[in-house]
């Protein structure tokens, strides 16, 4: 075994300069390969590190053990330079986890082509994080004998996540904790967990949907990890450190010269006892088994006697159960290998209601869409991200603009329903995946002003006032919309001229402005919170006779009130 250069619990300057050691020591005894020469560019991202919680797995502690200073299975080839390990079991990866890590790379060969994920880049990652789910103590469908957690991230050393799945997956209520082979937090796994292995559920605990969720979450974001920029960014967002980074690159490294298969459960694991912390046994994973019987299993782990696949082989030879029962790893056509996932090929709208709620209201009509393949068959287990966007105040009732949502069996997701705030206007709420060459939907969504459709009086007196003076009483009116209370709408109250008429009148009654002047028409009135409107103080002139008064409100309520001015009595 490799000795230990340095097992983080809390990183120290040490290390890194060890793996930057250590990374200059394999590109000059190897042929060129993954990691380039500078680290200028990763330095300067992990310089610009967001909060823990944004990794996925929330820069929980990893091993920084790195790999002997020899090509894997290639002795003949090194140069002369000191080992720091021995033997050919520093390169063996066991046979269940070799297995997932070329099955996720095969599928995410069809539903991101783009983004040219290595099956090395997620033996590395597994490495660092878990010594290949302890040496390959799996069972034989890929689930870990016990389950593999991080420390409680309870800020004491580490970061400091509260609980976000009432301890689903790591037993803890509290505190979130990393979960798994490639040492998930629940939040991140809620978004990109996976069921790869066919059996109806998403298990961070299983080496095949773990894989798999690993290569989507460095895939995500258009990356292409055949640019050197991008493959280090993704490293990046796993855990943000950069001894991280140059620890994963040197395993990336030395899996990319040569590796072969050994038999589930003896692999290396990496001395001491790392991140690695069985802790409480957590309670079942969320998602329930499905109804309808299990899909395929993956295959079963190699038996101890097996002969490892000879060097560059470019795959594990067919491994056996210990009863001699013979299953083969994952390949394209193989009976017991769970078939692959349909690829999306595009996402349609689902609905085509109008899209239009009054201020402050909820819409009835929701976003929703359906994920399709080629052939125009629904696609399950779709990230579909909603967006509300546009110049509006309108959201999500969960109070976000920003969400996402996982089609179901019949390719649908649905987006929650939106709360219209008080500006009114038209937005856009965007519903997209992220798949490369997958273009987005938008449903146009408009915001009404509020209204109203009755307008009573709140008063039975006669409104009255002398030549001269002004009146008595104020007027005041009550707002309602569909028989309930109408506040904040707009509303406006003229002198008119006549019953069928409505331009305001040059004489009569009349309000007054901030100086005093006369003013017969009211503009940008509102009703209050209960849907009241009281009207300003109203002045007779010299004119007596009897005047109407209109109050109109959006929405088309109408109320038209008398007004009286009387002659002052003879003297």
């Amino acid at each position: 075994m490799s000795a230990l250069f340095g097992r983080r619990l809390r990183r120290g300057a040490t290390t890194t300069a060890v793996a930057a050691a250590a990374i200059a020591a394999l590109s000059a005894s190897q042929a060129p390969g993954a990691i380039p020469s500078s680290a200028g560019g990763a330095q300067a991202a992990a310089d610009a590190n967001p909060p823990a919680e944004s990794s996925a797995t929330g820069n929980s502690p990893y091993y920084t053990e790195l790999p002997p200073l020899t090509t894997p299975d290639k002795p003949d080839t090194s140069v002369d330079l000191p080992t720091i390990g021995t033997g050919p079991a520093e390169a063996g990866i066991p046979a269940s986890v070799l297995a997932a890590y070329k099955q996720a790379e095969q599928a995410l060969a069809e539903t991101k082509p783009g983004c040219n994920l290595p099956w090395q880049l997620l033996a590395a990652i597994g490495k660092v994080e878990s010594g290949q789910a302890r040496g390959g103590r799996v069972d034989a469908d890929g689930t870990t004998l016990s389950p593999i957690l991080g420390p409680v991230l309870n800020g004491i050393g580490f970061a400091n996540i509260s609980d976000t799945d009432d301890g689903a997956y790591d037993g803890d209520s509290t505190h979130d904790r990393a979960v798994g082979p490639m040492q998930f937090i629940p939040s991140t796994w809620a978004t990109w967990g996976q069921d790869a292995n066919g059996d109806g559920r998403k298990d961070p605990n299983n080496i095949y949907d773990a894989a798999l969720a690993a290569g989507e979450y460095l895939c995500h974001a258009d990356r292409d990890l055949s640019l050197d920029a991008d493959l280090r960014q993704a490293i990046l967002s796993y855990n943000r450190s950069q001894e991280y980074l140059n620890t994963v690159l040197t395993w990336f490294e030395y899996y990319n010269k040569g590796t072969h298969e050994v038999p589930d459960g003896t692999g290396v694991l990496p001395a001491g006892t790392g991140p690695v912390d069985p802790g409480p046994s957590p309670s079942p994973t969320p998602t329930p088994p499905p109804s309808s019987k299990p899909g395929p299993k993956p295959p079963k782990p190699s038996d101890p006697g097996t002969e490892p696949s000879a060097p560059g082989s470019g795959g594990p030879e067919e491994p056996s159960t210990p009863g001699g029962g013979g299953s083969t790893p994952p390949s394209t056509g193989d009976p017991g290998t769970p078939a692959p996932k349909p690829v999306v090929k595009r996402i349609e709208k689902t609905g085509t209601g109008t899209h239009t709620a009054m201020a402050g209201s909820e819409f009835t009509e929701r976003a929703s869409v359906r994920a399709v393949d080629a052939a125009g068959k629904p696609v399950e287990d779709v990230v579909v991200r909603f967006e509300i966007v546009g110049d509006t105040d309108a959201r999500f009732t969960s109070g976000k603009s920003v969400l996402t949502r996982t089609t179901g069996e019949d390719g649908t997701a649905t987006a929650p329903a939106v709360q219209a705030g008080e500006q009114t206007g038209e937005f856009t709420i965007r519903a997209a995946v992220d798949v490369k060459n997958v273009a987005g939907v938008e449903y146009t969504a408009s915001v009404t002003a509020r209204q109203a459709d009755g307008l009573t009086t709140t008063g039975d007196k006669e409104l009255t006032a002398e030549v001269g003076a002004e009146f008595a009483d104020q007027v005041s009116v009550k707002a309602t919309y569909k028989g309930a209370v109408a506040p904040g709408v707009a509303a406006t109250a003229t002198m008119i001229t006549s019953a069928d008429g409505s331009a305001p009148r040059t004489d009569g009654p009349y309000f007054k402005d901030a100086d005093g002047n006369p003013l017969r028409e009211l503009k940008d009135l509102k009703t209050d919170a209960d849907g009241t409107l009281q009207l300003p103080k109203i002045y007779a002139d010299d004119t007596a006779g009897t005047f109407l008064l209109r109050i109109e409100t959006e929405g088309g309520a109408t109320l038209t009130v008398e007004l009286k001015v009387t002659a002052p009595p003879a003297a």
